[in-house]
């Protein structure tokens, strides 16, 4: 792949633009199409061998896909010009489908490990692109024509993983695991001495092992100077005696060599003085066994820590941190993919453009100048990163900066020896000006701390290396500049201005404590309504129910106010979901007047830990400094949406926050809660037993009722309860089996701690929350249901169907009402305002429901609406073995449902007066505004 300046791709997407603008047949130009623009736009030397074309998919019949990309998993449908993106096209077996929905479905057909993250359908004046992580998602719309300025929007079709960053995160991996077992074999010895407490003994332990570390590292990477030094030190040893010999080395690297003793023994003399404060400190060291003598001599002392990657050195030694305190403290380790998610659009991407930007002055001297003025801009910026961890966000934005300014350096070198600098006075050249004194932390956890500070003392001896190689001089490394910007502490009870003052500083970034409020510890929570106060002090009402993470994104707001500082946080993304929103965001734009100035939406979290959990995330960048500066919004990796602005809810729209209320914005009926048992399972029925009392006659049967949580209903599963609320004790006493399960019931009510589930032992036959309606039909609304689905699968049921509290109930509904819910407009309202658990939907009764704006029909369009609701359910009907998980799988959903949703859709868009050309962006902005008029009417 040939790397192409920022101006170079755009000059080659502007000719490529005027060559393909008003020309492009699907059958004859295809294939030349996209091999010119990956060849000559994105710069893939061999398009032929990137590409595969008419690709082969077995259907009910065989296809091909037009344009198929193993390396970044991207489908291609191509039409050719002049055919509509939005029509739908009759295909071989009658169904019609737009040329995305038939990529979709050829998707599907794939095995799966080449199922495309990619779609893309192209007439070859307009590009519709969608990402498969979020299939639902309207298409993103990109034109030939604004290519030049739009080319970075299709990068993901050539943007594959760098394998120099995939060893180096080999290494590392390797490297932690056997860190380790060093680890493990020494803890044993320090257990062994009973001369410490706990705390004590891991204290010293995890800075034996950080010394360790950074010995090793020093040695491989030269700078210790002679070959092998920390190994023959070490093998001259014994395990009895390591632990002196140990403490006599610490000793020595602490100590500079004119204050050494002229008649210390040569090879500790040889080694030189390190500074730094990593010596400094007295520290326990247990005697060796021979299982961690050989291990740190054998294994650890024979494998190469240079090539260890500094960035993600913290990962190295999570395996060496209580699991208790990872877990408690909510700490994670960041991936360096995801780190330049954060740093990049914060400020690395600025500073790259300008680099570029002065490369292309022609006059040497403007250019000379310029980029000496660059240089000491970067070495002006200074980064706080409030939730350091082992310091992974600030060594990688050191690493960055400098490589930057190495390449500045290679600008302005004229004699590859290194006797003249262009632009520059010998006496006065200081070839390295970017210093990790520009980088400071804050870190609760004291080991973290030492290895945040040794983490970027590595990256920094390696950026020494990286420009002595281009200025062709050598440079001393050691001893080590004093680090003291790392601090211990609890962030959310500091002053950051105490670490660097609010004047002083550029940047915030970092990866706060993941903690959801429902799990915060009684310390954390009393962080969190410390913190979370309006201008006199008080308690946010929020404060309580939002997460902690959210404590950050207060105190840097509060900082930023009134500086141009700019700061940019991972976060899970329940903080621009449902709820939280508004208790989360609402103060940051009240009180400090903050903006978003570019965020990722949801993706899945990628961490260097062995032990990797699912996590969702976002990325917000936000400042309060007036910019003119376009907003982005990324869709996960690389894909852009530049626009004026950017809602907390992480979409184009002006910031509007959707508060819980009890009851309906609108006219509509109430909408409740599922029914309750608490009845430890006594009144629930499984079908193996029903079918078994049936079969034996029992008079149970009488009273009991199918039952439906949101599992049954979705995935067709069948259930009973004992539902006995006409049910008299002459009844009861005809069954045995209710006898049972009503007494068990009791006693479990009877035993439990809160007093008014022991009051609903009186009544042990009954459930202890009913909301069942007596009359009519109701509306059934899963709670949870799977991102995938275009369409939440609302249920429309008479009385005799009870449903548990997995699902709301709407009692005294329609089919208009059943309509409306079931649409297009109403799913794209739920899909911005609801909650989610990782990705999946949350459905809400007071933020989702209550809030949404109904429109006000007409007698004729209220009619049609009731005709197509009936035609959703006629549709589902024709498949009754079919669960609605498979009949609303996107690419397994029967044509007939999906027209009768289509229909539904319109008749819904013509009742509110919406374009069916409208896009869901367009269609929740409009509702958003319905919604706000509604709130000012109340007012």
């Amino acid at each position: 792949m040939v790397a192409l300046t920022a101006k170079q791709q755009e000059q080659a997407a502007k000719t490529f633009a005027a060559k393909w603008a008003g020309r492009g047949d699907e059958k004859q130009e295809t294939a030349r199409f996209w091999t010119d623009l990956l060849q000559n736009v994105y710069g893939i030397e061999n398009p032929a061998d990137y590409l595969e074309f008419e690709k082969r998919v077995q259907l009910e019949h065989v296809s091909y896909i037009d344009v198929y990309i193993p390396k970044t998993s991207t489908v291609i449908e191509q039409k050719s010009i002049g055919k509509s993106l939005d029509e739908g096209i009759r295909q071989s077996d009658g169904t019609v489908l737009t040329p995305v929905e038939q990529a979709k479905r050829y998707a599907a057909s794939l095995p799966y490990s080449e199922r495309p993250r990619w779609v893309i359908s192209c007439n070859f004046k307009e590009f519709k692109i969608i990402d498969m992580e979020r299939p639902n998602d309207t298409p993103q719309v990109m034109k030939l024509a604004d290519l030049p300025k739009e080319y970075y929007r299709l990068n993901f079709m050539v943007d594959e993983k760098d394998s120099h960053i995939e060893r180096e995160m080999e290494i590392s991996r390797n490297a932690g695991e056997l860190v380790g077992k060093l680890y493990q074999a020494l803890l044993e010895q320090y257990k062994q001495s009973n001369q410490l407490s706990e705390d004590e003994m891991l204290q010293n332990l995890n800075k034996l092992c950080v010394r360790l570390v950074f010995c090793m590292y020093a040695e491989d990477a030269g700078l210790f100077g002679k070959k092998n030094l920390f190994h023959d030190y070490i093998e001259q040893s014994t395990p009895q005696r390591l632990g002196r010999d140990l403490r006599d080395l610490f000793r020595i690297l602490d100590m500079e060599e004119t204050s050494r003793d002229p008649y210390e023994e040569e090879m500790l003399a040889a080694f030189p003085y390190v500074n730094g404060n990593l010596f400094g400190e007295a520290i326990v060291i247990p005697n060796f066994s021979e299982e961690a003598f050989h291990l740190l001599l054998n294994e650890a002392c024979n494998f190469d820590w240079a090539q260890i990657s500094p960035t993600i050195f913290g990962a190295i030694f999570e395996s060496t941190l209580n699991p208790d305190t990872r877990r408690h403290g909510g700490m994670h380790y960041t991936s360096i993919e995801n780190i330049h998610k954060v740093i990049d659009p914060l400020f690395l991407n600025e500073y790259r453009e300008k680099f570029n930007e002065i490369m292309t002055i022609k006059t040497i001297k403007t250019r000379l100048t310029k980029l000496k003025n660059l240089q000491k801009e970067l070495a002006s910026l200074t980064f706080l990163d409030p939730a350091a961890g082992s310091g992974n966000f600030l060594t990688e934005s050191y690493l960055s900066l400098r490589r930057l300014e190495n390449d500045i350096l290679r600008e302005t070198i004229t004699d590859k020896s290194g006797t003249g600098v262009l632009g520059f006075e010998e006496e006065e050249f200081n070839p390295i000006q970017v210093t990790i004194q520009q980088f400071y932390g804050i870190e609760i956890n004291d080991f973290a701390v030492s290895v945040a500070k040794t983490a970027i003392w590595i990256a920094e001896a390696q950026m020494f290396k990286e420009t002595e190689a281009i200025i062709h001089k050598e440079m001393d490394f050691l001893p080590l500049h004093t680090n003291a910007n790392i601090h211990e502490g609890n962030a959310l009870q500091m002053d950051w201005n105490d670490v660097i003052p609010a004047s002083e500083l550029s940047y915030i970034m970092g990866n706060p404590p993941f903690v959801g409020y429902s799990l915060q510890s009684k310390e954390q929570k009393k962080d969190m309504l410390a913190i979370y106060v309006d201008e006199k002090g008080k308690s946010y009402k929020t404060a309580g129910k939002i997460d902690y993470v959210a404590g950050w994104f207060f105190k840097a707001a509060q900082m930023m106010q009134h500086t141009s500082i700019r700061t940019a946080f991972v976060s899970t993304n329940s903080i621009t979901q449902g709820e939280q929103v508004a208790g989360v965001w609402k103060p940051l734009y009240e009180r400090f007047g903050i903006h978003i100035d570019f965020a990722w939406r949801t993706f899945k979290w990628n961490s260097e830990s062995t032990n990797q959990a699912a996590v969702h995330c976002v990325i917000v960048g936000f400042s309060s400094a007036v910019t003119k500066k376009e907003k982005i919004i990324y869709n996960d990796k690389g894909y852009i949406n530049k626009c004026a602005v950017v809602s907390p809810y992480l979409i184009e729209m002006n910031p509007t926050f959707i508060l819980p209320r009890k009851k309906q914005i609108s006219d509509a009926p109430k909408i409740l809660k599922g029914n309750i048992p608490v009845d430890n399972g006594n009144l629930i029925v499984e079908e193996d037993v029903y079918k078994q009392l049936k079969k034996n006659n029992d008079f149970a049967v009488t009273f009991i009722k199918p039952l439906l949580g949101a599992k049954e209903y979705i995935q067709n599963k069948k259930r009973y309860c004992l539902w006995l609320v006409d049910a008299t004790p002459t009844d009861i006493k005809k069954s045995k089996f209710l006898i049972e399960r009503i007494r068990a019931c009791r006693e479990f009510r009877l035993k439990s701690s809160k007093a008014a589930t022991r009051k609903f032992a009186e009544i042990p036959h009954l459930f202890m929350e009913n909301r069942q309606p007596i009359a009519g039909k109701y509306i059934l609304v899963p709670l949870h249901s799977s991102e995938n689905r275009r369409y939440v699968p609302m249920g429309f049921f008479g009385v005799d169907m009870i449903s548990t509290n997995a699902n709301s109930i709407i009692p005294d509904a329609t089919l208009y009402h059943f309509g409306i819910l079931t649409s297009n407009v109403h799913m794209s309202w739920m899909r911005l305002v609801c909650g989610r658990i990782k990705s999946d939907y949350r459905y809400s009764n007071d933020i989702v429901y209550n809030n949404f704006p109904w429109p006000t029909p007409t007698a004729k369009q209220k009619e049609r609406i009731e005709k197509t609701a009936q035609g959703i359910l006629d549709a589902r009907a024709l498949y009754p073995n079919g669960s609605l998980a498979d009949l609303y799988d996107p690419p397994l959903m029967p044509k007939k449902l999906l027209y009768a949703h289509r229909a539904n859709d319109k008749a819904v868009m013509d009742a509110y007066g919406f374009s069916t050309a409208m896009t869901e962006e367009d269609c929740v902005a409009e509702l958003m505004k319905r919604y706000e008029a509604l709130v000012n009417n109340e007012q």
